[in-house]
């Protein structure tokens, strides 16, 4: 007997991109989602999806709690538009709020356009951000994972300059970054993972050959954590580590470490988790394609991937 399916919290993203239609594509396509799964995000949105889909018959199916309201007339496939940015903002808050709450299991929000949020004068840089401020938290303490192509992929870093980067980059934040990453698995059905650890520079510094920040923050980093138990190789050079492929979690350092692989290996496909919250949240491996917004182009693939990776989930 397969499991029971948890109830999800799933938002529109950025009405103005394909979040409305993928949302609905998923759930035409795998409606066993349908009773399990609570849309967050203007109805008028995703009516206005639906006609373009043909699928108007699906909408008295669906739970939706009406969110991220628009002003009239404001809506436009297409358009980055600070109204749309304050949606998506607005429909995830209140999604994540409710499963704090305890009445959803996880968070699954269609992808957001980051210039629309800074247009609507809201801080964001990400997902992660977000959830941190709802959640209470600084934001160094929620991570992003991305899962894809058989990599499973946590960021201790992301949308930042690399000098910025690695001048906040530290031993301890390092391993909450693990540990948050090691948790994450564990509630996706995957316990104590064997961790691969990324190196800073080239080869990991080759001790400090190429530099002292490995010996100074990566090394000391694994220490601690093997001291606490985890099975963890390195650091070492990424190239190394991804071409082994013998682990079930690695370690990224920077943003694109841990994004051209998984993008390469799946690319339009693999699932974006905020983690070490406590509440999971997860986005699509990609944008909200204004280009093709409400022309009926966009493909769910991602998406469904996505809840087939939260079908495991209790709650």
């Amino acid at each position: 007997m397969s499991p029971a399916l948890p109830r999800l919290a799933l938002t529109l993203g950025d009405p103005n991109g394909i979040g409305p239609e993928i949302v609905l594509q998923a759930l035409q396509a795998a409606p066993q989602w349908r009773s399990h799964v609570t849309v967050f995000g203007p109805p008028d949105v995703l009516a206005a999806a639906a006609q373009v889909l043909g699928l108007q018959a699906l909408l008295g199916e669906l739970d939706v709690v009406p969110v991220g309201l628009m002003p009239t007339g404001t809506h436009r496939w297409g358009a980055i538009d600070a109204h749309a940015g304050r949606s998506a903002v607005a429909s995830a808050t209140a999604a994540l709020q409710s499963c704090q709450a305890g009445h959803h299991a996880a968070v699954i929000a269609a992808p957001h356009h980051e210039t629309a949020i800074h247009q609507a004068g809201i801080a964001f840089s990400g997902y992660p951000s977000l959830v941190a401020r709802v959640c209470g938290l600084s934001e160094d303490q929620v991570f992003l994972m991305l899962v894809g192509g058989g990599l499973r992929i946590v960021h201790v870093t992301l949308h930042e300059s690399v000098a910025t980067a690695l001048a906040r980059l530290t031993p301890e934040l390092v391993e909450r970054a693990t540990r948050a990453g090691v948790a994450a698995c564990a509630m996706l059905g995957q316990s104590r993972p064997p961790v691969a650890l990324f190196g800073i520079n080239p080869h990991a510094s080759e001790g400090t050959l190429f530099g002292p920040e490995d010996a100074a923050i990566t090394v000391p980093a694994a220490a601690a954590l093997r001291a606490q138990g985890l099975d963890l190789t390195g650091p070492a050079g990424a190239d190394m580590l991804l071409a082994d492929r013998a682990h079930g979690l690695y370690v990224a350092i920077f943003h694109d470490q841990g994004h051209i692989p998984v993008k390469l290996l799946a690319p339009q496909a693999a699932s974006a988790l905020s983690i070490g919250a406590g509440v999971l949240l997860s986005s699509v491996g990609h944008g909200s394609a204004m280009d093709i917004a409400g022309r009926g182009r966009a493909r769910p693939d991602a998406l469904l991937r996505t809840l087939g990776l939260f079908s495991g989930l209790t709650g």
